[in-house]
């Protein structure tokens, strides 16, 4: 028996690996030697002998089981030194030709032509984006200002409407109140008349009298009197001015209630005629006479000395 290695059994390599291995090795290093030649040539310097080491690049498997016993290797041959190849001569670039000067101008011209062409249609489209914007602008104003009148239109138009319905009520009241007042004033007259009417007849069944003396006829000084009294007490004024005088003609029913009160002459002081007139009014029903008659028309003179 063989003796075995410290890995395992000893194996005898085989002639055909050994010269497999050498050629790879060779292949490797002609490469090498490839590449360190290119290095060289590119910087211009006299080529320098390599000398390579071989070196046996298998991989020693674990020994099987003993083969029969092969002849022994043959020793290998050295390898050949591979010389590199002359370095490539150099190739100079081609010069560059001149550009002509003209045709240089004329190129920097065209240029600059197209950077102005350019840079005016931007301004001009700055400027349209400006101008929408500003037609937008102006149109939201308008809008909003025609709104707005329109609404003040509105408002005035509805202002003039109330306006003219207030009017409208007020005549309508005005006339409805005169319309009352003359019905008012009508059924007084009417009442006043009946009055008349049923005083006159009993006035003749049981008297050999006149209408005209149960109704009025001369005014005496005690009726006239009595009702100055009765308005004075009423009467509502500060004022001490002697030279005024105003005449009023009443109206009254038979039962001395005042009907109606017309201003014959102005005293020149409304505060002072008005005075009177609320007198008059606060009075009714005036004094009768001692026969317990009135006179229907009465025409009196106040002044002020003759009221306090």
């Amino acid at each position: 028996m063989k003796p075995a290695t410290a890995g395992g059994p000893y194996k005898v390599p085989r002639q055909h690996d050994s010269w497999r291995s050498i050629t790879l090795a060779v292949a490797m290093h002609a490469v090498l030697l490839l590449f360190l030649w290119v290095g060289v040539s590119w910087q211009n310097n006299q080529p320098v002998e390599v000398q390579a080491e071989i070196w046996d690049m298998k991989v020693q498997d674990a020994a099987p089981p003993a083969p029969p016993a092969e002849p022994a290797p043959q020793p290998e041959p050295e390898p050949e030194v591979v010389k590199p190849p002359p370095p490539a001569p150099k190739v100079e670039a081609p010069p560059v030709p001149k550009e002509d000067p003209e045709i240089a101008l004329q190129r920097i011209k065209k240029k600059k032509l197209e950077e102005e062409k350019a840079e005016k249609l931007e301004q001009a489209r700055l400027k349209k984006e400006a101008d929408e914007k500003q037609a937008k602008l102006d149109a939201k104003k308008k809008a909003e200002q025609q709104a707005k009148e329109e609404k003040e239109k509105e408002k005035a138009e509805q202002e003039a409407k109330e306006k003219a319905q207030a009017e409208k009520d007020k005549k309508k009241a005005a006339a409805e109140k005169l319309a009352k007042e003359k019905a008012d004033k009508a059924a007084k007259e009417k009442a006043f008349a009946a009055e008349m009417s049923r005083i006159t007849g009993a006035a003749a069944k049981g008297t050999t009298g006149t209408a005209a003396q149960s109704t009025g006829g001369r005014t005496d000084g005690g009726y006239s009197a009595a009702i100055r009294s009765k308005i004075k007490s009423n009467l509502v004024y500060g004022e001490q001015d002697d030279s005024l005088s105003a005449t009023y003609l009443i109206t009254q029913l038979p039962s001395g209630e005042v009907i109606g009160i017309r201003k014959v002459k102005s005293s020149g002081s409304i505060a002072y005629d008005n005075a009177i007139e609320n007198a008059i009014n606060k009075s009714s029903p005036l004094p009768k006479k001692k026969d317990g008659t009135v006179e229907r028309d009465l025409e009196l003179i106040f002044k002020p000395k003759e009221m306090h």
